[in-house]
């Protein structure tokens, strides 16, 4: 098949791991099991003082008068900010989870060629991977907790506690996420296997679906601060607050996209993973290994590291080298996107 015939110049897909928000509740670690104990976190305003903590320009560097004037210009700020009650030493972080299956089909594709070479791709890998490693890793990123973020941090306990609702295989598991690393994906644990080929055959199938209620207990001492999301807000004015974090129906929570971000840092397979020196450890998956807090992107065309680089092969009927590289193609499937290619 020639390249100008194969080339699909609208090509998305719909991604098929879809979180809810997640919400933040307070309450007791000895009762985190008693729902009715569990109260809605809320959004406090705090008006602070800060000092100059930035670099100094070179003429107030050499000059204290000048650095004086500075300090006594006091860098006040109205920020947002969360915590849990003085009596309550325990978040729980609530959020579902769909998994979907049709992966086999692009929601759009302007080229029938591609379409078929392309889904004749996806089932061979179906055929003999079935999802299961991406499934596992999927599965280890519920129980070790990493969507907690900076939540995860300084906790004496943590509990994730994970319930299929599908009508006809209701199943749970708990996790106790202090054991299960977020550096590696090297665990044989018999819950997280189970979880992972539970989300494997959702989306390995062409229409079904696997819906998951997460709770996470999170013992972080009384009265301590918790970190919901922050809003991205490009024009906060002078005088308008400075951090402004995200509620909905006046419930801490954190956004959907971070959560999503979270379970999909799966992944481990780009040529810097092994570098002590370079690694940032597991990365979500990226088109171009993207990791927006380092400014940095591990998987580039020049390197052919990329999803482009493998996809163009991948999708038009060639074995790529090593099936690390096809599970990378099939978790940026998974995420779902845009696509295609110009014309031009």
């Amino acid at each position: 098949m020639a390249k100008n015939q194969d080339t699909a110049s609208v090509l998305a897909f719909e991604k098929k791991l879809v979180p809810s928000d997640g919400y933040m509740y307070g309450t007791q670690w000895d009762e985190r099991n008693k729902s009715n104990n569990h109260t809605p976190l809320q959004l406090i305003e705090k008006s602070v003082r800060g000092t100059i903590s930035n670099r100094l320009d070179k003429a107030t560097k050499g000059d204290p008068v000048k650095l004086n004037a500075k300090v006594e210009n006091a860098n006040l700020q109205t920020v947002d900010s969360c915590a849990l009650a003085p009596e309550q030493d325990t978040l729980k972080l609530h959020f579902t989870l769909k998994v979907l299956g049709g992966v086999h089909t692009p929601s759009a594709c302007n080229n029938a060629l591609f379409k078929q070479s392309y889904s004749s791709a996806v089932r061979d890998y179906i055929s003999k991977e079935g999802f299961k490693e991406l499934g596992k890793r999927y599965a280890l990123n519920i129980a070790n907790g990493r969507f907690l973020w900076r939540n995860r941090v300084g906790a004496e306990n943590i509990e994730v506690q994970v319930s299929a609702l599908n009508k006809n295989s209701k199943q749970s598991w708990v996790f106790d996420a202090t054991q299960f690393s977020t550096r590696h994906f090297n665990n044989d644990d018999k819950q997280v296997i189970e979880l992972g080929d539970r989300i494997a055959a959702a989306l390995s199938s062409e229409d079904d679906f696997l819906m998951l209620e997460i709770n996470c207990f999170v013992q972080v001492g009384k009265a301590q601060e918790v970190y919901p999301s922050e809003e991205l807000v490009l024009d906060k004015g002078k005088g308008k607050k400075s951090k402004i974090l995200y509620s909905v129906n006046d419930i801490a929570a954190m956004h959907s996209q971070k959560v999503g971000n979270a379970l999909r840092s799966i992944d481990t397979w780009y040529p810097e993973f092994d570098d002590l020196e370079k690694t940032a450890g597991p990365i979500a998956i990226e088109p171009y290994g993207a990791v927006t807090n380092l400014g940095k992107a591990y998987r580039t065309p020049s390197d052919k590291q990329d999803f482009y680089t493998f996809f163009d092969q991948w999708a038009r009927g060639t074995k790529l080298e090593r099936v690390e590289d096809e599970h990378y193609v099939m978790a940026i499937l998974v995420r779902g996107g845009v696509f295609g290619e110009s014309d031009k």
